[in-house]
């Protein structure tokens, strides 16, 4: 049974955690869990073994799967991020609802000019997640697209969740990744299942916001095409950890996406979707 104190130290972590916008959800001890917009099912399963090992996770935002891995057994981990911890999200989809009432595709260099901010308040909850937790997770702030990778330096598992899909150049990214690697790269990507073609290497090509009303959303692959593209991009072998939902669990795209895009008054299309083409998350591990 807590104790009073016990109770009132929970209420009063809940209370500040909620007063921060949560991308993800993390449970932070005490009861006390963010009231993220992703609950990622995949959660820690999809990591491979990294006890004792050096973990780079690219596009951190609110450092879950930092503090997952930290969990874990990791030796060490640094969070990297740029875009969700310093560009004003939601001037920037003020932008977006103007572009898409206008029918015009907005100025994407206009991100992390007109709508950065150094005070990094995308950041706010990546912060509140490591003090809370006693988290030694390091943050980098920086874009992963141009970063030094000399300086970065390599890791033995490098994240890369939920970040390709907006890469106009996916496989050059990849490149970035496997460059990073010493082991394995966990790629986690919003993927199509296209009926009677998923062996196929076919991308998806979004202009626009025709994918979850996103304008940043750019190439969407087959699992074959994500496979290739990973040993395109250097890496010797690659392992499905999660391919297209089985047919007693299918995709859902009224999900958190949804949630998302109507927090900032954008609805998703989903008259492109059928039984033949079907949006869901895969995830590989691809090894150096």
């Amino acid at each position: 049974m807590p104790s009073p104190e016990e109770l009132q130290r929970k209420e009063e972590l809940q209370r500040q955690a909620d007063a921060i916008p949560w991308y993800h959800t993390i449970e932070l001890g005490h009861g006390v869990v963010t009231r993220g917009l992703s609950d990622n099912p995949h959660h820690a399963e999809i990591l491979p073994d990294v006890r004792d090992k050096s973990v780079l996770d690219i596009g951190a935002w609110d450092g879950k799967f930092s503090f997952l891995a930290e969990q874990a057994g990791a030796a060490s981990i640094v969070a990297l991020d740029h875009y969700a911890w310093g560009v004003d999200i939601e001037a920037r989809d003020r932008y977006w609802k103007e572009c898409a009432a206008t029918g015009t595709l907005p100025d994407h260099s206009r991100d992390v000019i007109d709508f950065w901010n150094p005070e990094l308040p995308g950041q706010r909850g990546f912060s509140f997640a490591v003090q809370t937790l006693g988290s030694k997770v390091q943050p980098v702030v920086a874009d992963f697209t141009t970063v030094d990778l000399d300086s970065l330096g390599r890791f033995d598992v490098v994240l890369y969740l939920g970040v390709l899909y907006h890469m106009k150049d996916p496989v050059a990214s990849l490149e970035r990744v496997f460059a990073a690697t010493k082991e394995v790269a966990v790629i986690e990507t919003e993927a199509v299942h296209l009926h009677g073609l998923d062996s196929r290497p076919l991308l998806e090509f979004h202009v626009g916001s025709s994918l979850r009303a996103d304008f940043g959303n750019w190439f969407v692959p087959t699992l074959q095409a994500l496979t290739d593209m990973c040993l395109a991009a250097g890496f010797k072998s690659v392992k499905t950890v999660k391919g297209f939902p089985l047919p007693q669990d299918p995709p859902n795209p009224e999900g958190h996406r949804v949630e998302l895009a109507r927090k900032f008054g954008r609805i998703p299309r989903t008259d492109h979707l059928s039984a033949e083409t079907q949006p869901y998350r895969a995830v590989v591990h691809a090894y150096v």
